[in-house]
């Protein structure tokens, strides 16, 4: 006799593979149509669900999770970021609240470092340039950007994506800066070569590119400030592949056009699917569409964690993803 199989819903379309296997082990009910679900439809499947298997497109708030029917045990996220969900409000519940953690670092690593080269290197220009038939050969000053050895990266959170970031940076020859809520493990900082900032401001003011791998918590909001922006020298760059939150968009957007930096890479942004006018129309600036962890292994991945976390509840045991409210 085969064991009942728990009502799980899936709020965007997964991976085939990811998709096939939750068919086979529970009771999935999939999105098809990859349309985000809007409040009515996160009503409904948060009162029907005992596993609710959200994504960053759903804001489970407290007023969702209280709507909850009794039935619902288990939220697991796919995804790291848990911001979109208040993690307090389901505790309170009882309702157990699970991440993907560890799966994208290297892929979200390697999309930093391509922002770094696309901005210091103008690699999207020149390619607009070389399209729009305005490359008439190549000439000394033709589209100088800047190289990267030598240079002084600062990362702000040094944790997974920080640390990985950093060592592709020092393979680039680039000096490691990094501002944490407390420092690295000696052993780690050695392995980095690593110089910490206890004072954000300070280090701010000193690197030459800026890349923010904080987790967005309400303490982390607008982390990176028009008055932190201001400090950063003109030839700086700041890239962000964390959280839009973190970032104050209409601040960077003005020192853009004033020239006051030299360039930005953003992957991610404040009211995404919304992209910032100001940001759209500032020069110097590499737009990409939420990629940080868009390979089909790290999407692939993630969705074998979810099933991982949903097993383990199933099976009686706390889920080795679990997400609690001290911990953020």
């Amino acid at each position: 006799m085969h064991a009942r199989k728990p009502k799980v819903i899936v709020t965007r379309k997964l991976p085939d593979p990811v998709e096939t296997r939750m068919r086979e082990l529970f009771d999935a009910e999939l999105n098809v149509t990859d349309a985000p679900m809007g409040r009515e439809a996160l009503l409904d499947a948060i009162g029907r669900a005992e596993v609710l298997a959200p994504t960053i497109t759903d804001r489970i708030d407290a007023e969702l999770i209280a709507a909850a029917g009794d039935q619902l045990k288990l939220i697991a996220n796919y995804g790291a970021g848990v911001d979109h969900i208040d993690i307090a409000a389901a505790t309170e519940r009882g309702i157990t609240v699970t991440n993907t953690p560890g799966v994208l670092t290297e892929d979200t690593a390697d999309l930093t470092m391509a922002l770094v080269l696309a901005v210091s290197r103008r690699s999207m220009e020149g390619e607009s340039m070389l399209r729009a038939g305005k490359f008439v050969g190549w000439a000394p000053t033709l589209m100088l950007g800047r190289s990267l050895t030598g240079k002084q990266l600062g990362i702000v959170g040094m944790g997974r994506i920080g640390q990985a970031v950093a060592r592709r940076a020092r393979a680039f020859g680039m000096h490691i800066h990094y501002h944490n809520r407390k420092p690295v493990s000696p052993r780690l900082a050695e392995e980095l070569d690593a110089t910490y900032w206890e004072n954000l401001d300070q280090m701010l003011a000193r690197v030459d590119i800026v890349s923010l791998h904080s987790p967005y918590t309400p303490a982390t909001h607008n982390l990176l400030s028009a008055r932190r922006l201001k400090l950063l020298q003109p030839h700086a760059f700041v890239i962000n592949t964390a959280r839009g939150d973190l970032l104050d968009e209409e601040a960077l957007a003005d020192l853009l056009n004033e020239g006051a930096i030299a360039g930005a890479g953003l992957d991610v942004y404040r009211n995404e699917p919304n992209v910032n006018q100001k940001l759209l129309n500032a020069p110097n600036i590499v737009l990409l569409p939420h990629l940080g962890s868009a390979t089909m292994e790290a999407r692939t991945a993630m969705g074998e964690k979810v099933i991982v976390n949903i097993k383990t509840w199933m099976d009686g045991h706390r889920p080795p993803d679990r997400v609690l409210p001290q911990m953020l």
